[in-house]
């Protein structure tokens, strides 16, 4: 952004990509934009409370309109390989161990791709200020529910390994919405069985190449960056 030419135009609107993670260990019932971020447990989470005051400074300085989305993890089809849904997928199916961090327990509020895009498309002309909006379901799940509806699409059972929370996660996640449909429009429209019924449908097609056990996740990760 510093290095943007036309960074002293007053026209720009600025639509930018920021995490619920910012929340850090946030013990609300649902994130609010308006909580406190000053405590990230994550460097990944500092990064993007770092992005944020970026953005705060250069519509003070060259009244750039700006607007951070907090994305509540995403999911969908095309998605990174080394995400821990996709890792689940293709493990399941070939009957390969899982790794679960903690007992299941932790919850996450997942928001498909989809609706992701609409809260995008949305905000690109009504970025006034400098404002943040979520992006997410307000609807949280459990770990161990999540990987059950996985079963069911894959139609295997799945090996878990149990292991300790790793650090830098955070116990749960649900965002309040409230505003994103006030100020955006935004009204998120799948319900993770759906979604995740959508992804494994693709996820079928997308490595239909490579669906024999002997498979790999490193394969696929090459499939997927070409």
């Amino acid at each position: 952004m510093g290095r943007c030419p036309t960074k002293h135009r007053r026209s720009i609107a600025f639509v930018y990509a920021s995490s619920s993670s910012v929340y850090g260990g946030c013990s609300k019932e649902f994130f609010s934009e308006q909580d406190i971020v000053d405590f990230p447990v994550s460097q990944y989470a500092a990064t993007n409370k770092s992005c944020k005051l970026l953005a705060h400074t250069y519509h003070h300085l060259y009244y750039i309109e700006c607007i951070s989305l907090r994305f509540f993890t995403v999911y969908g089809p095309r998605g990174r390989p080394d995400m821990a849904l996709f890792k689940f997928m293709d493990r399941i199916a070939r009957g390969v161990s899982i790794d679960q961090y903690g007992d299941g327990s932790s919850s996450r509020d997942y928001t498909y791709i989809d609706d992701i895009v609409q809260g995008v498309l949305l905000s690109l002309d009504k970025a006034r200020g400098c404002e943040v909006s979520n992006s997410g379901r307000g609807t949280p799940t459990d770990l161990m529910d999540f990987i059950a509806i996985i079963e069911g699409l894959v139609g295997k059972k799945a090996q878990i390994n149990i292991l300790p929370i790793q650090p830098g996660d955070v116990p749960r996640t649900r965002a309040n919405i409230f505003k994103a449909k006030r100020l955006l429009g935004y009204e998120p429209m799948t319900p993770l069985s759906e979604g995740l019924e959508k992804t494994w449908a693709w996820h079928c097609t997308f490595y239909r190449i490579q669906s024999d056990d002997s498979s790999s996740d490193h394969d696929k990760s090459q499939r997927q960056r070409g």
